[in-house]
This record gives C-alpha cells, sequence and structure tokens, in this order.
C-alpha cells in the first residue's frame, strides 16, 4: 500500500508545476514587447502511477514538469525567410532605379530633350543669322552642352556603381559575421541543452540572427539530434545546426562557419568597358581567413547564381545587371597561336548579334577573359568586323597554354537591366550620333570653303585637352568604330571649339557663303533617321527612360507586395509566438487558482497528519 505520506508529495508536485508555470507566465509578460522573444510555455505530464496491491490497482503519483518550451512553429519561419528574402531583392533595387530614373528624368531646363531641342533651334539661328560666328557659336555651345550632359549622367551612374559596390561588400562583411555568432550561439546552447534543459533564450537569438541573415541572402536551415555513436540509445542533448545560403554553399555547420571575402579586381582585371575601377568578386572562405591570406586558394562564390536572393541578389542585379549582354564564343580547334614574340593569340568566334555591332560593344580594351575553366589576362583585342575577336594573351602572367575549342567569356550575364546596362545605352546612342553627325560635318565645307571638320569625338584618359583624332575614330580603328567613345568622354571638338567658324555649314564647295545645304542635311538626320532603337535621335532620352520608368514601376509594386506580405506572415507568426497579455492574464489566474488548491491541498493533509500523528497517537 502507499505511504500514509503519498498525497502530500502528489500535491506538492502540483504545487511544483503551478509555480513553473506562474514564473514562465510572468516571463512571457515581462517580454510581451521584446523584438524576437517566443512565448513559452510548462509542459507537463502524469506522474507514473504505483501499483498499490488493492482492488483499485494503482493510484496516481501527481504531475510531473517536464520542460519550459517554446511555442514556435517552423512552417511560418520558413514562410517569413523566403519572403524576406524577395523583400530584400526588390527593396535593393527600387532604391537604385529610383536614383538611375531621377539622373536621366529631363526637368525642363538641363535635361537631355531640352538639350536637344535648344542644340536643333541653335541650327535654325545659324540660318537666320547669316552664319554669323556668334550664331554658330551658340551652336558649337548647345552641341557641347549635350556632350556635358552625357559626360555628367555616366559619371553619375559610375559613383552609384562604387557605391553599389560598396554596399556588397557591407552585406558580405555582414553574412561573415552572422555566421560566426550563429556558430558560437550553437556552442552556448549545446553546453546547456548537453545538461537536460532547454535554451529557449538563446535559440530565440539565434532565429534572430538567421532572419536578419534571410533579408541579405537565401537562408535555409536544418536542425538534428547527434548522436552517441557507442550507445545509439542515449540522449545526448546536443544537435547539429546546418545553415546554406545562396541554396549550395554551407554556411554554418554548427561551430565551424565560412566566410564571404571581397577581393577588389585588378586594375586590369576589369569585366566590362563601364565598369569602375576595384569592382569585388566574391570569395568562399574558412572561418581562419584573415586579411593579407593568399585569397587565390580560396573558392569563388558563383556571382552569376540566380538562387543568391536577398539584398546581395537585388544589388548584384544593379551593379551588373547587363541585360544578359556579355561577351560569350568559342576557340575553334586552331584558334590558339604562339607567335615567334612568345606572346599567345586566342581566336575567338562569336554568334550573339550584339557582339558584331561595336556600337554596343562594352569589352574593356584589357582585362580578364575565361577560357574552358582557366582565367587569363589580355593585353588588347582586334575584331575583324564579322563575327572573330583576336585577344592577345599576357604572356608574362602565362603559366600554360590555353586550349583550342574551349568556350570564352568576359564577365558573366545578369539579365537584369542594372547600371552596365543604361552605360551601354548612352555609349551606343552617342557613338552612332557621332558617326552620323561627323559623315556630315566632314564632307562638308566652311563657308570660306575649307574642308570641313568632325564635330564630335572623345578625350584621351584624364587628360580633357586630348582627344581622338577623326582618323583615329574611323581608317585607323581597326574595325572598332566609335568603340574608343563612351558616355564619359564625348565631347566637342577642340577645333571647333577654338574656331567656331570651322563649322561646316556648305554641303556643296560651289555653294554660296549664305547657303547652309550642309546644316540643312544634319537637321534632317537628326529628325528622320532612325538611329537608336527605332527612334530619332532626339528621342533617345523616351527610349531609356521608358527601361528606367518600367523597371522602377516593377521593383516598386513588387516591394509593396513583399512588404505587404511580409507584415502578413509576420502577424501569423505572431499569432503562434508572441505573447498575447489577454492570454497570460487568463493563464496567470488558472494557474493561480492550480497553485491555491495545491497548497490547500498540502494544508489538508498537514491537518491529517497532526490528527493522525499529534491526536491519535499513543
Amino acid at each position: 500500500m502507499p505511504s500514509q505520506f503519498f498525497g502530500l508529495n502528489i500535491a506538492a508536485t502540483g504545487l511544483r508545476a503551478a509555480n513553473a508555470a506562474l514564473n514562465t507566465t510572468a516571463n512571457n509578460i515581462s517580454n510581451a514587447n521584446t523584438d524576437g522573444y517566443t512565448r513559452q510555455k510548462v509542459k507537463t505530464a502524469a506522474s507514473d502511477a504505483l501499483r498499490v496491491f488493492a482492488s483499485y490497482g494503482c493510484a496516481g503519483a501527481g504531475v510531473e514538469t517536464l520542460a519550459i518550451e517554446r511555442v514556435r512553429d517552423g512552417f511560418y519561419d520558413g514562410k517569413y525567410r523566403a519572403n524576406e528574402a524577395l523583400l530584400g531583392n526588390y527593396e535593393q533595387k527600387n532604391y537604385y532605379n529610383g536614383l538611375i530614373e531621377q539622373y536621366l528624368d529631363d526637368d525642363g531646363s538641363t535635361g537631355f530633350t531640352s538639350l536637344f531641342n535648344r542644340m536643333e533651334a541653335s541650327i535654325e539661328s545659324v540660318k537666320t543669322a547669316a552664319g554669323t560666328t556668334e550664331a554658330k557659336m551658340a551652336f558649337v555651345s548647345n552641341m557641347k552642352s549635350i556632350t556635358e550632359y552625357f559626360n555628367n549622367v555616366y559619371n553619375s551612374l559610375q559613383k552609384e556603381q562604387a557605391d553599389v559596390n560598396t554596399e556588397i561588400k557591407l552585406r558580405a562583411d555582414r553574412i561573415s559575421s552572422i555566421a560566426q555568432e550563429i556558430a558560437t550561439v550553437n556552442q552556448q546552447i549545446n553546453i546547456i541543452e548537453m545538461t537536460g534543459t532547454t535554451a529557449n533564450e538563446l535559440r530565440d537569438k539565434r532565429d534572430v540572427l538567421v532572419d536578419d541573415l534571410s533579408k541579405i541572402i537565401n537562408v535555409e536551415t536544418k536542425e538534428t539530434p547527434i548522436i552517441d555513436e557507442t550507445q545509439p540509445d542515449r540522449v545526448t542533448g546536443a544537435t547539429r545546426f546546418q545553415v546554406w545560403v545562396g541554396t549550395n554553399y554551407e554556411l554554418v555547420d554548427t561551430y565551424e562557419y565560412k566566410k564571404m571575402i571581397c577581393v577588389a579586381r585588378d586594375e586590369d582585371g576589369s569585366k566590362g568597358q563601364n565598369d569602375v575601377q576595384g569592382l569585388y568578386d566574391i570569395k568562399w572562405g574558412n572561418s581562419s581567413f584573415s586579411d593579407g591570406d593568399n585569397v587565390k586558394e580560396l573558392s569563388d562564390f558563383a556571382l552569376d547564381s540566380m538562387l543568391i536572393g536577398g539584398e546581395l541578389q537585388g544589388l548584384l542585379a544593379i551593379r551588373d545587371g547587363n541585360n544578359s549582354e556579355y561577351f560569350h564564343g568559342k576557340t575553334p580547334n586552331d584558334g590558339v597561336t604562339r607567335k615567334s614574340d612568345g606572346s599567345v593569340v586566342v581566336k575567338v568566334n562569336v554568334d550573339a548579334n550584339y557582339l558584331k555591332d561595336m556600337a554596343k560593344a562594352t569589352l574593356p580594351p584589357d582585362g580578364t577573359i575565361k577560357i574552358g575553366s582557366k582565367t587569363y589576362k589580355y593585353d588588347s583585342w582586334e575584331y575583324d568586323g564579322d563575327s572573330t575577336y583576336y585577344f592577345t594573351i599576357d604572356h608574362s602572367t602565362l603559366s600554360s597554354i590555353p586550349d583550342a575549342g574551349k568556350n570564352v567569356s568576359i564577365g558573366y550575364a545578369n539579365s537584369y537591366q542594372g547600371l552596365p546596362y543604361y552605360m551601354a545605352q548612352m555609349n551606343e546612342f552617342v557613338r552612332r550620333f557621332s558617326d552620323e553627325v561627323n559623315k556630315i560635318m566632314v564632307n562638308g565645307y566652311t563657308a570660306d570653303s575649307l574642308d570641313g571638320v568632325n564635330m564630335l569625338t572623345g578625350s584621351l584618359g584624364g587628360n580633357i585637352k586630348a582627344e581622338y583624332s577623326y582618323e583615329q575614330l574611323t581608317t585607323l580603328s581597326e574595325n572598332k568604330g566609335y568603340y574608343k567613345v563612351n558616355g564619359g568622354n564625348i565631347s566637342v571638338s577642340a577645333v571647333l571649339l577654338d574656331n567656331a567658324d570651322r563649322l561646316a555649314t556648305k554641303a556643296d564647295i560651289t555653294e554660296g557663303e549664305s547657303e547652309f545645304a550642309n546644316l540643312a542635311k544634319l537637321r534632317n538626320m537628326m529628325d528622320t533617321t532612325k538611329l537608336f532603337r527605332g527612334a530619332s535621335s532626339g528621342e533617345f532620352l523616351t527610349k531609356v527612360l521608358a527601361d528606367a520608368a518600367l523597371n522602377k514601376n516593377n521593383s516598386n509594386t513588387l516591394e509593396d507586395t513583399y512588404k505587404a506580405l511580409e507584415n502578413t506572415i509576420e502577424n501569423q507568426r505572431l499569432s503562434e509566438t508572441g505573447v498575447d497579455e489577454d492570454e497570460e492574464a487568463a493563464n496567470l489566474v488558472k494557474y493561480q487558482n492550480a497553485y491555491t488548491l495545491a497548497s490547500k491541498m498540502i494544508q489538508t493533509l498537514t491537518e491529517i497528519y497532526d490528527r493522525l500523528i499529534t491526536q491519535t497517537g499513543v
């Protein structure tokens, strides 16, 4: 039969369970407004009944307080983190698309359309003013304003690219920092839980870190119990917690973590003609990596992956988005030649139409080229005017001869219309426009019957006074056309800036001084020639601004959509994990009553024992 004190023990278990529930309720109420806190509850179970060798067989032994657990549903965590990755992606795109739209927008005085209209009007003013030097100077000045517009916008876009590049490094560093924190928290959790308790607050901290990480990059987690191989049935209490980012990269494995390391490209390591120097490639390294270690031993993080997600993917799309127009081709089987001076020339055949149009060219004059699985540096390149390029490999850095019959690429395809796309669009326009204007100007004659000179050119490097000659841009360009002219260096010829009377106003040398057939031809070209994307010269901004407006509208709509979903999912998650003050108030009354009843039971049993021991004893 059970002990006379059996009931007292039962009441004591109830008292302890009610006390634990009251303490847990107090903790929930205290953290009702704590970010990241997960509501907790006491897990209880009936104690094993005791056999009492009586007619009723077994007697209940009270309640057993098993654990204090978090009330959390991993399903909502997964939904929230997947949405955060999409929200982070489009937040970055929307912000920078807004800046691009501002740079391109016409404010009515300094925008492209306004400047272009003034320039066209000044052509007519030359005729009206009978070709005076002042009227010609006004026309040249207005054309100069257009070139300065392109210079300013191009430089602004490059500045934005540099800013985005810095943001990418900050995100990569933050990912590494979060990985280290998660690994540290994992160790703390296991130390505590191997004693048989649950580290609820530390698990909350880890979940907050994973939530933060999910907005920067796609994240997946997995937690599995650690088994003692010598005693498989023994519960160790420890778990293995793994985190993957970008789908394929294991960032954290319990106590070990990886780093995302940004490595600036060399000055001759550019992947695009319009890229600013020092853009970062991302490497994947161990936690032991530190500044100064050899980065060549690190593996590459695939920037072209569409599964990166989060703010990092959005920033990469803005920084590298080229609308999938990048250099790629294949070397034929006889496409690698070593010359007598030791240099190596690689022949590359291309199929894409945009690679056969030098107005659309984005190849840097020197840089890195990937042939097969290996990367080489090239000093220069040539184009045959059809479908073949020739790259001269820097033999001073050559460790092995490139293999023939391999795929070749420079940079990578990013389908988004980011900063490189808009700079390439500007370059295409200024090259086509410069070509058409110069053809008319150099084939005309001045009022004094002198040969006409080209009007548009490009400045050389940092020296604003040096510029490309017309011969360098045409007959000596080796099929590259106006490739060397871009939005950043386009300028009006110094000859015309110094002497506006060198403007070719006559189409034929026999024309009189007051005839302006060449200017009429120029105006007609601007109004009728389909120069850029099926539009005339003055419609350039309409085409490009339409792209910017569409991208801005799409990114803004999607940001709003995922922001609304974030609120919805967060509310769903909080309905499960959050502290409801009304519910906790009801629990407070419930557990208080349970505690009071357990106390009353003990008091009753105390009176019984007192009667039994002190009043009936002999």
